[in-house]
């Protein structure tokens, strides 16, 4: 089984304003299988050493060196920590303290040093769609089940959702012949229908409150457009799962909702590439590393869409944006597109880690801007 903790964005933040002589961020792909784990330690050890030795060639203080070096050694030393790990591990190291974060994708070995943290290959597991939740509705049966991209799926306990039609109406049967009213034959079945997809809209709110999870509807007619016409969560997805949910286990419906979740993510970054067309048009997008650089500095970036495998090494003002670039990455230079996107971040926003494909004109960035610069 994974095992993960990706960063919030509180913690994204907390990195991102990170400084010192000797801020160290290691990448390296590890294993769930425990029995495996000391080809990783053996990985990490030399990465910490090349660490170490591209702090030792920028002069850096070499009680900080040695401080830092006992602080990855005791993480290599840490059974317990071992025993325990995802598809790829994330440290970020001071000479005062470690953080590490389990991945569910897979990142390269991967070492700088920098008086920063070097945050690009976090924002794909950040901004893409990793987990979902899927609503199973029928007329007989409610299941919720968390559904994630590389981890089994978790059924999920929700409060007060009705476990049927039936008994969410108070009845034996909602085909009861006794008219009332509206309540008679096809008619009196969607009211019935209706009044138990507003009790499961409602139960869900408790869970889904606050998320932006999307939430994957698998169901057949009349049932699935009863519960979109009483949903009240923003995030439902347009694709639903258009199969009986009672003759699917969890993880069935989990193999189902997985290229729902891709397809999400393809369209948005359609979209925006669209929306950036639009915005080029109207002087309010750029590729251009300097321009967005500057852009992000003074909190005009509202969407960036950032290739996570770019290599430009350099260094970008901390004033004014400007940017300097540097030959090769080292112990005093950072990637300018990972430092843009960390200041977009910062102003709130939406940043996207995608591939180069994805990107127009071969560009390592596309920055939509909140006005004309």
């Amino acid at each position: 089984m994974l095992h993960v903790d990706i960063p919030t964005p509180p913690e994204i933040r907390f990195l991102a304003r990170a400084r010192g002589r000797a801020c160290v961020s290691l990448y390296l792909p590890t294993t769930p299988l425990t029995q495996e784990a000391e080809k990783d330690r053996i990985v990490l050890k030399h990465l910490a050493a090349e660490a170490c030795q591209q702090l030792e060639a920028a002069g850096s203080d070499k009680r900080q060196i040695a401080a830092l070096a006992e602080q990855l050694d005791d993480l290599i030393d840490d059974n317990a920590f071992w025993r325990l790990q995802a598809h790829s591990l994330a440290i970020f190291a001071t000479p005062e303290w470690v953080r590490t974060f389990r991945l569910p994708n897979r990142i390269g070995p991967t070492v700088q040093v920098s008086d920063r943290f070097h945050l690009k290959p976090l924002l794909r597991a950040v901004t893409f769609p990793h987990e979902a939740v899927v609503l199973a509705l029928s007329q007989n049966h409610v299941r919720v089940v968390e559904v994630f991209a590389e981890l089994p799926p978790r059924a999920l306990q929700v409060d007060g959702m009705p476990q049927d039609a039936a008994s969410a109406i108070g009845k034996s049967s909602i085909g009861d012949r006794s008219p009332s009213g509206r309540i008679q034959g096809a008619e009196g079945l969607k009211v019935r229908l209706r009044q138990f997809a507003r009790q499961v809209d409602g139960a869900l709110r408790d869970v889904l409150s606050g998320r932006e999870t999307p939430l994957i509807l698998a169901a057949t007619a009349p049932i699935d457009a009863i519960f979109r016409s009483v949903n009240t969560y923003s995030h439902l997805a347009d694709q639903q799962i258009a199969t009986s949910p009672d003759r699917l286990t969890d993880l069935e419906l989990a193999d189902a909702a997985r290229p729902i979740l891709d397809a999400m993510h393809a369209g948005e970054i359609e979209e925006m590439r669209k929306l950036f067309e639009t915005r080029e048009n109207q002087g309010r997008a750029t590729t251009d590393l300097a321009h967005a650089a500057r852009a992000a500095t003074y909190g005009a970036v509202a969407v960036l869409l950032v290739d996570i495998d770019a290599e430009d090494p350099g260094w970008v003002d901390e004033n004014d944006g400007s940017v300097q670039f540097a030959e090769t990455a080292g112990a005093t230079s950072y990637s300018i597109t990972a430092e843009i996107a960390v200041r977009a971040l910062a102003s709130g926003a939406r940043v996207l880690a995608v591939r180069k494909a994805d990107l127009p004109d071969g560009a390592s960035l596309a920055a939509i801007l909140r006005y004309a610069m």
